[in-house]
């Protein structure tokens, strides 16, 4: 179908997780709290791992680099979420919805690459130590990381291109509290199948891949664990069993979500809150409690900022 550019939407109105107002003020009251916990546990987490020399192994460094990931994923969203609940404007321009979804995707997958590689970290350390050093060297560790925002801009980039060569001169509104590609690629004023199947290819794809290869590199470490029993491998697999909670919490709805039909299902927006809130908020929560070096680090310099 031919574009008019007389009826070409200029903006999308964002129905949000609810109409009724008593709701709509709980959300707030919620989405403000996750908001704070995430700013306030990611910064701790890198102002501690960045101030304690005794922090400096590949793994914490992986770990500051996914705090850093988690404020800027949810400071994608949530922000604008918390001013049109308070504000009650639910229009976002379609420059400002394209954005949305590019830094989403942008970020998000690129959390996706680095919890992988969080994953071969640990896979490294416990099934291959005497080599580990070498492996995760300190540029090993850098280009890793440059490779997952790569990666994440390559995937994102894709998306992006594909959502901006369809019409939207319709219907405007979207089902959710924010841009993504499954609610925004129903809008438009044409034949979507093709575009469908090649997003799930690209987002779907990638977020089941990544899943599979985590629990592959799991399956490997338990069947090491189980042949060679010793403090530091228990110790190492109570950092995995960490990571395995955090990866669950994202990458389950993001398969759901991206790899489901055509076809629009009431849950949908609220399993985006997974993903999109819950995941980052209890990622500071699952590392800290699980590994005592960062607690003690994060005890350390709360005593030096009251001294």
């Amino acid at each position: 179908m031919a574009q008019d550019n007389s009826s070409r939407v200029t903006e999308f109105i964002l129905l949000g997780l609810s109409d009724t107002q008593e709701l709509q003020l709980l959300f707030f009251t919620l989405f403000l709290l996750a908001y704070t916990m995430v700013l306030l546990g990611n910064l701790l987490i890198i102002m501690a791992v960045r101030t304690d020399p005794k922090l400096s192994s590949p793994m914490y460094f992986l770990l500051c680099n996914l705090s850093f990931i988690d404020i800027c994923y949810t400071s994608v969203t949530i922000p604008r979420v918390l001013v049109a609940l308070l504000s009650g404007h639910k229009a976002i321009a379609f420059e400002g919805c394209m954005a949305q979804l590019f830094f989403l995707h942008f970020v998000g997958s690129s959390e996706m690459f680095l919890l992988t590689v969080m994953a071969f970290d640990r896979y490294t350390a416990i099934c291959r130590p005497l080599h580990y050093t070498a492996i995760m060297a300190c540029g090993a560790c850098w280009a890793l990381v440059a490779a997952c925002w790569a990666g994440g801009f390559i995937h994102s980039s894709v998306q992006t291109v594909l959502m901006l060569q369809l019409p939207f001169c319709g219907p405007n509104t979207i089902h959710s509290y924010f841009c993504d590609v499954p609610p925004v690629v129903r809008l438009a004023c044409t034949d979507t199948a093709l575009t469908e199947w090649l997003m799930a290819s690209n987002s779907g794809l990638i977020s089941l891949g990544c899943f599979l290869v985590l629990v592959a590199s799991y399956a490997l470490i338990l069947a090491k664990v189980q042949a060679r029993v010793s403090q530091g491998n228990w110790k190492a697999l109570s950092t995995c069993t960490s990571h395995v909670m955090a990866v669950t919490l994202l990458f389950m709805p993001c398969i759901f979500t991206y790899l489901r039909p055509a076809g629009t299902l009431p849950i949908n927006k609220y399993v985006c809150v997974i993903y999109t809130i819950f995941s980052p908020m209890m990622n500071p929560l699952i590392y800290t409690l699980r590994s005592s070096e960062v607690k003690e680090s994060m005890w350390r310099l709360w005593k030096r900022c009251r001294a």
